[in-house]
C-alpha cells in the first residue's frame, strides 16, 4: 500500500480542491441546497468515500498535518465569540431569554440522551456526545472540533460519528421542522397577526451597490481576531488550572479566544464604537470552510462500521426527543400562537442542524402562512449569537464529569 503525508500546506491545497468540488456538487444536485447542506461537507464525504475504498483495497493511505486545522477552527470559534452581544439579547426581551433557555435545556438533554444511551450500548459514555449537542446544536462546525478532541481524550471514532451525526441532523430538523408547525397551525387554526402594508423602507450600504471593499476594515477584523487569540491562550492556560470537586477541567483549545472575544465585543459596545463585525465574520466563515475541508478530508470511515447499529438508534432517539419537545414543550411557552407555530419549527432547524435550517424552515411556513415578525427576530438572534458559545461550555462540562 502507498501512503502518502501531506504536510500543512499541501494538506490546506488539497482541502481547497475538496471544497472547490463540494460547491459544484452542490450546484448540480438541488437536494443538497434544499437542506444546507454545507459545501465542505459534501465534497468532504466524497473524499472520506474515495479514500477509504482506496484503503480497503490496499491501494492507498493518506495522512496530513492537521496544524494549520487547529489555527482555522480556531480563528472560526474566535469569530463566533465576536457575535455574543448581551446588548442585543436584553434588547430582545422576554421571549429572546425564553427561546434562549429550550435551546440550553435541549443541549442538556441532548448530552444526557446521548450518555445514557452509549452506556447501553456498553460504550464509552462520551462517545453519546458525538451524536448529542455536538453536531445536533453545534452542526458540523462543532462537531469538527469537538471530534478530535475526544478521540484525543481515548475516544474511538469519536470524529467520524459526530460528523456523519451532524450531516443526519441537518436533514431531520428539515424534515421534523415543517410537520409540526403545519399540525398545531392547522389544528388550533392559528394566523399571521402580520398586515401588508406597504413596503419596508430598505437602507442599502455603498459596498453592496459598488461591489467595492473597505481593506482597512478587514485589516481592522484580522487586527481583532489576532488579539483575542493571542490573549486567549493565556485566558486558556488559566482554565486548563479549574478543578471541580478535585477533577481537572479539560476546555478546548478555542475556549480562551472566544471568551476574550465576547469581552472584546461587548466592551466596545459599551463605547458606543464601530466594530467590523462583517469583515471579522466574512473571515470567520472562510476559516470555516477550510477548517470543515480538512475535517472532513480526516474522516476515518472504516472506524463507523462496528457503531453502525448503536448510531441508527441514538439518533433516532434524538430526533424523538427533538420532535417531542418541539411539539409539546417549545410551542407551549413560547405563546400557542402563529409566531409560536413558526419559532417551532426554527428551533427544529437549529436544534438538529444549523440556523440557516431554521432560517429555511420558518421561510418554508411563513410564505405560505404569512409573516412571523417576533419568530424572524428571536431564532437567528439565538442560533446564531449565543447557542454555539453555551454550548460549547455544557460540552465542555459534560466531557470532564464523563
Amino acid at each position: 500500500m502507498i501512503h502518502i503525508e501531506l504536510n500543512m500546506y499541501q494538506a490546506v491545497a488539497v482541502a481547497a480542491l475538496v471544497l472547490l468540488l463540494g460547491r459544484f456538487l452542490v450546484s448540480k444536485f438541488s437536494v443538497l441546497t434544499k437542506y444546507c447542506i454545507p459545501e465542505p461537507v459534501v465534497g468532504g464525504v466524497v473524499f472520506a468515500v474515495a479514500h477509504v475504498i482506496l484503503r480497503s483495497a490496499g491501494i492507498l493511505e493518506i495522512s496530513f498535518d492537521s496544524t494549520l486545522q487547529t489555527f482555522f477552527m480556531t480563528v472560526f470559534f474566535c469569530s463566533v465569540g465576536f457575535t455574543a452581544c448581551f446588548r442585543l439579547l436584553k434588547k430582545g426581551g422576554v421571549q429572546v431569554f425564553l427561546f434562549l433557555g429550550l435551546a440550553v435545556l435541549m443541549v442538556i438533554l441532548q448530552n444526557g440522551l446521548g450518555a445514557t444511551l452509549a452506556s447501553v450500548f456498553h460504550l464509552d459514555p462520551r462517545l453519546g456526545l458525538a451524536t448529542g449537542s455536538i453536531p445536533m446544536v453545534g452542526g458540523h462546525g462543532t462537531a469538527g472540533a469537538f471530534g478530535p478532541v475526544l478521540e484525543e481524550a481515548g475516544v474511538a471514532g469519536a470524529n467520524a460519528v459526530a460528523i456523519a451525526s451532524a450531516t443526519f441532523g441537518l436533514v431531520a430538523g428539515c424534515m421534523i421542522g415543517g410537520p409540526i408547525a403545519y399540525r398545531h397551525i392547522h389544528s388550533k387554526g392559528l394566523r399571521s397577526m402580520e398586515t401588508a402594508t406597504g413596503a419596508a423602507e430598505v437602507t442599502v450600504d455603498k459596498n453592496e451597490v459598488t461591489g467595492a471593499i473597505d481593506s482597512r476594515r478587514f485589516l481592522d477584523a484580522a487586527l481583532y481576531l489576532a488579539v483575542a487569540i493571542g490573549a486567549g491562550t493565556i485566558v486558556s492556560a488559566q482554565l486548563q488550572k479549574i478543578t471541580i470537586m478535585g477533577q481537572s477541567m479539560s476546555f478546548p483549545s478555542y475556549i480562551g479566544a472566544m471568551v476574550v472575544a465576547a469581552a472584546i465585543r461587548n466592551i466596545v459596545d459599551c463605547r458606543h464604537k464601530d466594530m467590523p463585525l462583517e469583515e471579522i465574520s466574512t473571515i470567520g466563515s472562510f476559516s470555516l470552510s477550510l477548517f470543515l475541508g480538512l475535517a472532513m478530508m480526516g474522516l476515518k470511515l472504516w472506524q463507523l462500521a462496528e457503531l453502525a447499529l448503536p448510531m441508527v438508534v441514538m439518533l433516532a432517539a434524538q430526533t424523538i426527543l427533538m420532535a417531542l419537545f418541539a411539539y409539546f414543550v417549545v410551542f407551549n411557552l413560547l405563546g400557542r400562537n402563529y409566531d409560536a407555530a413558526v419559532m417551532t419549527t426554527g428551533f427544529c432547524g437549529f436544534g438538529m442542524g444549523a440556523t440557516p435550517n431554521a432560517m429555511a424552515n420558518m421561510q418554508a411556513v411563513t410564505s405560505k402562512y404569512g409573516p412571523a415578525p417576533t419568530a424572524y427576530f428571536v431564532v437567528p438572534l439565538v442560533g446564531s449569537l449565543f447557542i454555539d458559545f453555551i454550548n460549547s461550555i455544557i460540552i465542555t462540562l459534560f466531557m470532564n464529569f464523563l
